[in-house]
């Protein structure tokens, strides 16, 4: 007999109906990151997690079927899922492809479709999704590289893209070395940026220097350190997912320069005024990205020869990923080989 004390978060195995609309499309699931953004769903960290949940939102796949009205895709190709799997299609955001704004989206886990039906997501056998949210993997690349960047790829892109950011020369920080943060140091790279990684600790300088090749490591606990960098960055991507404060990062950034936040936290974070009027800083932040970006970013990274820092494990080491996502304990992403899982485990 259960209580509520001994109840622990599990990991379901889900497919949509295979019977798919005029622009659907039926992907086998092939593998799926693990993304911290699941993590706090399935911990419902924010209180509006609605159970039981299939996680996952990095989902890479073969397309089995396609809907009538499909002309983009067809069966056999490689595909990518990200976060954002439905919208209005009438709103601003939607009518100028950023419909990861829209008020109405709807996600690919723990979401409710059109329909009243639940979302689920890419823990599962397969899945059945419009269109419009669905990317072609580029020829080449491997399922397990491709998973981490339909999430975060697409995240850390999106900004530099919108931000006028991508120009080579740029002086940028990476604020936390996880999943976000190592890709965001390699396409940071790739553009030609000069990069230096912030963290509280000088335990990944090695990883950050040699394995990843940032120009700099910064300790935000050093405050010589942090006083010399004073006005030397053009912006700062926050990656980090806790409570932190934010006037030691504003005081790196130049004349005008952006801080890009992208943990999603429930503790309001705050700074005084002038640590961004003296200096016409902006504090701001980027949500995913769009379709139109996660194809930009894949063709991208295919150029660049980029590729993730992943461990790739089977279903049945789902929950001990899980906890060590929490304790930062991963190079630097999880991806669930799910096809090569069994599925009556």
């Amino acid at each position: 007999m259960s209580s509520i004390e001994a109840e622990r978060a599990t990991t379901g195995w889900a497919a949509r109906d295979p019977n798919t609309g005029p622009e659907d499309i039926y992907v086998k699931v092939i593998c799926c990151g693990i993304c911290h953004t699941d993590i706090h769903l399935i911990k419902n960290d924010f209180g509006k997690s609605n159970y039981p949940m299939v996680p996952g939102h990095e989902v890479v796949g073969e397309v089995v079927e396609v809907g009538s009205d499909v002309s983009k895709f067809r069966a056999g190709d490689m595909v990518g899922v990200g976060y954002i799997i439905g919208c209005c299609r009438n709103c601003h955001p939607c009518k100028n492809d950023i419909p990861q704004y829209c008020n109405k989206t709807i996600s690919s886990l723990n979401d409710v479709y059109t329909d009243g039906k639940p979302t689920q997501g890419g823990f599962a056998s397969a899945m059945v999704v419009d269109q419009k949210f669905v990317v072609k993997i580029p020829d080449g690349m491997d399922p397990e590289q491709a998973a981490p960047l339909l999430c975060a790829g697409v995240t850390v892109y999106s900004p530099l893209n919108h931000f006028g950011l991508k120009q080579s020369g740029l002086r940028g920080g990476i604020l936390g070395l996880g999943g976000l943060g190592h890709i965001g140091v390699k396409i940071a790279k790739a553009m030609g940026h000069h990069v230096t990684v912030i963290s509280s600790s000088n335990k990944k300088r090695e990883e950050a220097s040699d394995h990843l090749g940032a120009d700099e490591y910064l300790v935000s606990s050093d405050a010589t350190q942090m006083q010399e960098m004073a006005d030397t960055l053009d912006y700062i991507i926050d990656t980090v997912p806790v409570f932190h404060p934010l006037e030691p990062y504003l005081s790196l950034l130049k004349l005008d320069g952006k801080l890009i936040l992208m943990g999603i936290i429930n503790t309001p974070l705050q700074f005084l005024t002038p640590a961004v009027l003296l200096g016409r800083k902006t504090s701001t932040g980027s949500y995913v990205g769009s379709v139109k970006e996660t194809e930009e970013m894949l063709e991208f990274c295919k150029e660049k020869d980029l590729s993730s820092t992943i461990e790739v494990v089977k279903m049945d080491y789902v929950n001990k990923a899980i906890e060590r996502v929490e304790k930062n304990d991963v190079r630097y992403r999880f991806v669930v080989d799910v096809a090569g899982s069994k599925l009556d485990q």
